[in-house]
């Protein structure tokens, strides 16, 4: 994943000099920058009122009291904008995919049909794969700068190992989940080149 968001700045900053302002942008979500989750976000312009956006987010730190909240995730998204592109009211659809290693989280409540309090006593190692829809807004901060917010919803599919507690590492079992729900919360500082 790391050599995919490397290829894909290097081909971002070497194509920016050949094309027009605004036509590609790097993003970083300040929602996962707060949970320590290292990201970075790349949008290019397809036609008039199209884009393509692609994240990579990636968390591979293990916290005190062995708390584990290890994870990657890889979102494609198609945009529409109802204005221009980059500015104003846009509307995605997209697709997720990743793995993830959570376990000994205390506090997190039972949240659209996934009890997330079992966290607390267990550890899940799987993947996931998903797809959604969203709508956002970007706000034109300078000629370089966005601000941009998103909401998405939509469905993932995650198969997963259930350890009995985070620590010992006894397998409980395997087991599979459809999550329904959000797929997408951003506020994105944004730069335009």
């Amino acid at each position: 994943m790391k050599k995919l968001l490397l290829i894909l700045s290097f081909i971002a900053l070497f194509s920016a000099k050949e094309s027009s302002a605004q036509e590609w942008a790097l993003k970083s979500n300040l929602l996962y920058d707060a949970t320590t989750t290292i990201n970075l976000g790349f949008e290019t312009a397809l036609a008039e009122k199209w884009t393509f956006d692609l994240s990579g987010n990636w968390n591979p730190f293990q916290f005190e009291d062995n708390m584990k909240w290890k994870h990657w995730l890889i979102q494609p998204e198609f945009r529409y904008w109802t204005c221009r592109k980059f500015g104003g009211h846009f509307f995605a659809a997209h697709l997720l995919g990743g793995q993830y290693n959570f376990g000994n989280i205390d506090g997190l409540p039972n949240f659209l049909g996934s009890d997330l309090s079992q966290l607390a006593d267990h550890r899940y190692e799987g993947w996931y794969a998903g797809a959604g829809v969203g709508y956002g807004y970007a706000w034109m901060l300078g000629k370089h700068w966005n601000l941009e917010a998103e909401i998405g919803v939509g469905a993932a599919y995650t198969n997963f190992e259930k350890y009995e507690c985070p620590k010992c590492g006894k397998l409980v079992g395997t087991d599979d989940h459809i999550y329904y729900g959000l797929t997408k919360l951003a506020i994105n500082l944004v730069y335009l080149f």
